[in-house]
């Protein structure tokens, strides 16, 4: 099994801690991607159908906060090599969901069985590449200190429509003191390109989450009472859309558990 290491003074294609990450989800590691690979970007996935594939696009383009696109396939291509040279999306996430008529019906480690020559392949900016910039200011991040995925949930904020797709948004949550609240607002709003900054804070009930402690997924974390919890568009927003819209057929991520890239974080920064 290949081991997951940080990053080295001196890097290579070949020892490129990103790269070493997505070996070892390839020889079939199944573990939570969150600080794994520090200085690299990682990204949700949705898979698709070619002919659904423009009005994901303008799915996208309509709503950026959860859905910014940083990566997308030729069509039938399971390699995206701006993302990282020898980068296969078919064995290189931890674990995908497999989607038939909107319903999950496989959560394999490997999807060269469900592969077609018609796919295309979106990655999305993930929250994990801000929560580097979060930790770098001393700010805790509650799932990463108890090795748990980020909690993640469905809300009452409708994203914009295209084609087949419409649906609620999803959001991930992280729990900070009020003035560390309005410093992760500063920092993350650097980030647009991996969702930017926060869309609530507090008051989960007033976006439609009727108990924080019961995630629609990802697990739970605790929140302290000198606490409140701060919400940001969540890339897995594309998993709740395929839902509603009962697609045929679609791959996606399992949730928290990410494509590692070897584009680094920093280049995500506008500022």
């Amino acid at each position: 099994m290949t081991v997951l290491v940080a990053a080295q003074q001196t890097e290579t294609p070949d020892t490129l801690p990103s790269r070493k990450a997505r070996l070892a989800y390839r020889e079939g590691l199944v573990a939570s991607t969150a600080g794994i690979a520090p200085g690299f970007v990682q990204g949700n996935l949705a898979i698709l159908p070619a002919e659904y594939a423009s009005a994901f696009h303008r799915f996208c383009q309509l709503n950026p906060k959860p859905c910014p696109i940083i990566g997308m396939s030729d069509v039938g291509s399971p390699h995206i090599p701006a993302l990282g040279a020898d980068l296969d999306i078919r064995t290189d996430v931890p674990r995908y969901r497999v989607w038939r008529d909107g319903e999950v019906v496989d959560e394999p480690t490997d999807v060269t069985s469900y592969w077609r020559d018609d796919l295309v392949t979106f990655v999305l900016g993930c929250s994990f590449s801000f929560e580097e910039a979060l930790l770098d200011e001393g700010m805790p991040i509650r799932h990463i200190e108890h090795n748990v995925r980020v909690p993640m949930y469905r809300t009452n904020i409708a994203c914009g429509e295209a084609g087949p797709f419409a649906g609620p948004m999803v959001v991930s949550m992280r729990p900070f003191k009020p003035a560390d609240a309005i410093r992760a607002v500063q920092i993350t709003s650097r980030y647009p390109a991996v969702h930017g900054a926060p869309v609530h804070l507090g008051h989960p009930h007033l976006i439609g989450i009727k108990d924080i402690a019961k995630p629609d997924y990802g697990d739970p974390v605790p929140v302290a009472d000198d606490e409140i919890p701060v919400f940001w568009a969540c890339g897995v927003t594309p998993q709740s859309v395929i839902n509603a819209a009962k697609l045929p057929f679609a791959i996606t991520h399992s949730p928290g558990l990410m494509l590692v890239t070897d584009l680094k974080n920093r280049t995500m920064a506008v500022i």
